[in-house]
């Protein structure tokens, strides 16, 4: 038995560019879906980036005052420091010498 093959002639291209145009279609529907949430989640995560910062800023602020009060309630110098500098306390017998800034509003 022989094997014969019709020409369909223009047909066959045809029909091979529109299943070739229907593939580009699906892929394109495809990628118009998903990019708003390709976008929302570099958004996210952007914003999740920056809030992994800000935590990191705040603990090392809380370690900070954490340690200062660890001071105040441990360091006899510390609490005088902090009233000689602060509350503007002297020692009975002291003199204190103080140095103000210049205002920049006075000629």
């Amino acid at each position: 038995m022989s094997e014969r093959r019709v020409d369909l002639g223009i047909w066959d291209k045809l029909t091979k560019a529109v299943v070739f145009l229907l593939i580009i279609a699906a892929l394109i529907a495809v990628a118009v879906w998903y990019l708003p949430l390709i976008k929302q989640n570099e958004r996210m995560r952007a914003e999740i980036l920056r809030l992994e910062q800000e935590v990191a800023a705040e603990e090392q602020t809380a370690e900070r005052r954490k340690l200062a009060i660890e001071a105040m309630r441990n360091d006899p110098e510390t609490v005088e420091r902090y009233a000689r500098e602060k509350l503007g306390l002297a020692k009975a017998g002291e003199t204190v010498i103080r140095f103000e800034e210049p205002d920049p509003h006075r000629p």
